[in-house]
């Protein structure tokens, strides 16, 4: 295996760190270590403490499974290399800590693109093949590891195994892709791309006044879009409760192009513009600012067809600020995001009027339609409706989530690992009934369980 050019700025770092997922909750301080010598991260691995050892990319899980209080977390951002890129065969050979981004804005002027993106290009490729991350595509293109054409895995025993998805150790390319992290190091992956002729997307826009009429839309046409997806008011009550917009589209053409983007059209046009400060205090997402912000999201996403938009305007607008997280105060906020079968919309009527009612708000809702799952125990979409809000941590909260979870019991539903931050194992334990089966492939790899973290601790994910 190829070495990194370059180690990170003064070698090998080790240091006590305090650790959060993207929603700023739960805490914990771990010692991280932060190289790009594959030797280093082979012994860490080996001679891991009683308190394991677990892997973490740009941190942008919500939760706690890139977190392992009291034990070792390797950063794996050192190693962000792009090993090649292949124009004829569409293969990006790219390090895990690569970031989607930086393979995006490597691939795009040869006319290539990454098949399959999360809300955000700030995660690593590693971290994308261990929450086998989906996207708004995910009923056409599936999910990310559906791309995944081999992957390098440091396995507990400081071995490097390459898998595939049709290879002698397929079982354990299914454990690792959505295994958070738990069957080894993800090091290095070979990902097949999608063939574009501009960076932009061909658009189209709907509002609609209520959450039957988004569901009946989303149902009457949605395969006729490669990107669908909407966001939905989750603040207003009475007749116009759960109204939103669509945004569905697909990659544009050249000859969709206006002329004036005709002359660049693989030009990445994604700018960050500007940091959120650490200095917003709790509450300040509330009833009031978070009807002016409903209000506004519906009023500008008037109805249009064919309209032009380029990678920040049509998925990844939050990108346009660092740090956002911030926003939501020092307490954090949680993002609760779960998958039901396509005949349970009951389940996403109830679940809206149990938000609404609850004087709990979120400004971040979407809701989407997902395609077939995969075989991967732990990956978590599946064919049915996904709904995603972010909320706010405040007094209150456990218990509207503990009704939420009932709710997708009930209906044969599941949550994501990528996005729960609080709930239990034995729910857990019957959203995946292919847990045991994902346990013996682990626990075969890792017999001493020396890969852990603070999630798979309170989710026993990992027992013995």
């Amino acid at each position: 295996m190829d070495r990194p050019a370059a180690a990170p700025a003064g070698g090998t770092s080790r240091s006590s760190a305090r650790l959060t997922g993207w929603g700023r909750t739960a805490p914990t301080t771990a010692t991280v270590l932060r190289t790009a010598d594959l030797d280093v991260l082979a012994e860490a691995v080996r001679t891991a403490g009683p308190r394991g050892v677990i892997a973490r990319g740009l941190g942008r899980s919500y939760g706690d499974p890139a977190q392992n209080a009291g034990g070792l977390v390797i950063d794996m951002t050192a190693l962000d290399r792009i090993h090649d890129i292949d124009v004829d065969t569409a293969v990006a050979d790219v390090d895990a800590g690569c970031s989607l981004d930086k393979l995006l804005r490597a691939v795009v002027p040869h006319g290539l693109w990454v098949p399959v993106l999360p809300g955000t290009r700030q995660v690593t490729v590693g971290g994308a093949i261990g929450a086998d991350i989906h996207g708004g595509n995910h009923h056409t293109q599936g999910t990310f590891t559906r791309h995944v054409l081999s992957l390098d895995l440091l396995t507990a025993d400081g071995q490097v195994r390459t898998l595939t998805p049709d290879g002698p150790d397929r079982e354990l390319f299914l454990a690792t892709t959505g295994g958070m992290g738990l069957t080894g190091v993800v090091l290095r992956a070979k990902i097949r791309l999608d063939r574009v002729e501009t960076s932009y997307f061909i658009a189209d826009v709907e509002q609609a006044p209520d959450f039957d009429e988004m569901l009946e839309r989303l149902t009457r046409n949605d395969e006729n879009y490669t990107y669908s997806k909407t966001w939905f008011d989750s603040v207003t009550k009475g007749a116009h409760m759960g109204r939103g917009f669509l945004l569905r589209g697909s990659s544009a053409k050249l000859e969709d192009l206006p002329a004036n983007l005709r002359k660049d059209p693989l030009k990445f046009d994604a700018p960050q513009l500007a940091t959120f400060p650490d200095v917003f205090p709790p509450g300040m997402l509330n009833r009031l600012t978070a009807k002016a912000l409903n209000e506004f999201y519906y009023r500008k996403a008037h109805t249009q067809q064919g309209v032009v938009q380029n990678i920040t305007q049509f998925y990844h607008l939050l990108d346009l600020f660092a740090d956002w997280n911030r926003a939501y105060g020092p307490r954090g906020f949680l993002q609760y995001q779960f998958v039901v079968p396509m005949d349970r919309t009951d389940v996403l009527r109830a679940s809206m009027e149990a938000i609404v009612e609850s004087g709990h708000i979120s400004a971040l809702n979407v809701l989407k339609r997902f395609g077939d799952g995969n075989d991967a125990p732990l990956s978590f979409p599946r064919k049915g409706w996904t709904l995603a809000v972010d909320l706010p941590v405040k007094p209150g909260l456990d218990a509207l989530c503990d009704r939420l979870d009932e709710m997708v019991l009930e209906a044969g539903g599941r949550l994501y690992l990528a996005k729960d931050s609080r709930t239990t194992a034995d729910r857990f334990a019957q959203m995946y009934p292919d847990l045991p089966a994902w346990r013996e492939v682990r626990d075969a790899v890792d017999p001493e369980r020396k890969f852990a973290s603070d999630q798979s601790r309170r989710l026993q994910l990992v027992t013995g």
